[in-house]
C-alpha cells in the first residue's frame, strides 16, 4: 500500500514540504525512510515510533506506542542500548498515528535498542 509522507525542510527561515509516496510495510514494524525514536512531550508522556513530521514543537509519529513504563536507567540509555527487562516495562498497544504537541526531546533509537522495545508484550487492563 503506498501512503505519502511529508519532509519538512526549512532554509532561511522558508518552510519547504517535499511530498512523496513510499511504501509502508506497516505489517512488518518496518518503514523504509523513517527514522525510529523517543518523542518525550512536556506532558502527554513519551512514544516510541516512526518520525513522520516535525513542525516547531509538533510531530507526528506512525506506528506509535506510549511509554507508560519502562525498565532502564534513562530514554537515553532506553533509546541507546533498551530495557534489559522487557518483561517489566508497560508499552500499551501501538497506535497508526499520533500528532504530539509541547515534544521536548526527540531521540534516534538504534536498532538494538527497538528490538527490545519490540519485545515488550502489549500491555492491556
Amino acid at each position: 500500500m503506498n501512503n505519502e509522507i511529508e519532509i519538512e525542510i526549512e532554509i532561511d527561515d522558508e518552510i519547504y514540504v517535499k511530498k512523496s509516496s513510499i511504501n509502508l510495510q506497516t505489517s512488518h514494524r518496518s518503514i523504509d525512510g523513517l527514522d525510529y525514536v523517543i518523542a518525550r512531550t512536556y506532558s502527554a508522556g513519551v512514544f516510541a515510533g516512526y518520525l513522520k513530521l516535525k513542525t516547531g514543537k509538533e510531530v507526528t509519529l506512525i506506528n506509535a506506542r506510549r511509554l507508560w513504563k519502562f525498565y532502564s536507567a534513562s530514554l537515553s540509555q532506553l533509546a541507546q542500548s533498551g530495557t534489559p527487562k522487557p518483561e517489566e516495562c508497560k508499552f500499551p498497544e501501538e497506535v497508526d498515528n499520533v500528532i504530539l504537541t509541547e515534544v521536548i526531546e526527540i531521540l534516534s533509537v538504534t536498532e538494538e535498542a527497538k528490538k527490545t522495545i519490540d519485545q515488550v508484550e502489549i500491555w492491556k487492563v
